[in-house]
């Protein structure tokens, strides 16, 4: 009995890595597969776990590298920089994105990301525009959690510019450490169209407990005001068909209509970041 009780957690626990691996890069999943039968062969049965995590950290390794990017090209997606060029200022807010593949898109939004970036360097001087989820590689409709889009390479969400130490707005210096879930909080008189509502199913989640854990830091108001106007205006030649932000902060930073839109209630905040998705 109680060898079937452990064999039982083990195949739950395999299978739980599986899911979980599956929705944070993809194709994590697989690559647990191979690792798992490669360490059969390679090592004996006492020191097997520690030989799957070893070939599935370099297959890993490996197959982001050399394989999933002229893959993802055959079906017209291609990784945004996760490092930054002489081209032009777009980086990943954390290079976690990059390691877990969730940074693909199709070269059109690549193309508006450096034209916005190129814009807002003319403006303010070694200004960096850092993105955080955007797609998987591979296959539409797959869905990247917890997002309720994000499946067509069409979609990438950017962090807010904050005022450094010197005043000069950064991308970098959000709230959270992972660009997400530090939250702009409306101020007294600001619209607030979601008060009062209890929903069950919401992906609009408020994380209260996190917020007052979190570093204060000040909104660059002219550099947001500027992208969100540049999405507005420029953007539409690049293909911006849609932006996602909270009423409060586009009363407070003067943008509204055409194609910025307030999400709704049930989908996530957009008062951490903005969400931006070009037309097919």
């Amino acid at each position: 009995m109680l060898r079937f009780t452990m064999a039982v957690a083990k195949a739950l626990g395999v299978l739980l890595a599986l899911i979980l691996l599956t929705a944070l890069t993809q194709f994590g999943g697989v690559v647990l597969i191979l690792a798992w039968l490669g360490a059969r062969i390679w090592r004996p049965r006492r020191r097997r776990l520690a030989a799957t995590l070893a070939l599935f950290g370099a297959l890993y390794a490996i197959a982001s590298i050399l394989v999933v990017p002229p893959l993802a090209a055959l079906g017209g997606r291609q990784p945004l920089p996760c490092t930054l060029s002489d081209e032009a200022p777009v980086r990943p807010h954390n290079l976690l994105y990059c390691a877990l593949n969730r940074h693909y898109a199709t070269p059109s939004v690549a193309e508006m990301l450096a034209a916005l970036a190129d814009d807002l360097s003319s403006r303010f001087p070694g200004i960096q525009v850092a993105y955080l989820d955007a797609s998987f590689p591979f296959f539409e409709g797959f869905p990247l959690p917890p997002h309720l889009s994000h499946d067509d390479g069409r979609k990438v969400d950017l962090t807010f510019f904050y005022a450094d130490a010197a005043g000069r707005p950064s991308a970098v210096i959000t709230p959270s450490p992972i660009g997400y879930w530090g939250f702009e909080q409306p101020r007294t008189g600001d619209p607030r169209p979601c008060a009062g509502q209890d929903r069950l199913l919401t992906l609009r989640w408020d994380i209260s407990w996190l917020q007052p854990l979190l570093p204060d830091r000040t909104l660059h108001l002219d550099a947001n005001r500027a992208m969100i106007r540049w999405f507005a205006g420029a953007g539409l030649h690049f293909g911006v068909e849609r932006l996602l932000l909270e009423p409060h902060l586009q009363q407070r930073l003067q943008t509204a209509g055409g194609v910025i839109r307030f999400q709704g209630c049930r989908a996530a905040r957009h008062d951490d970041h903005v969400h931006v998705q070009i037309r097919p």
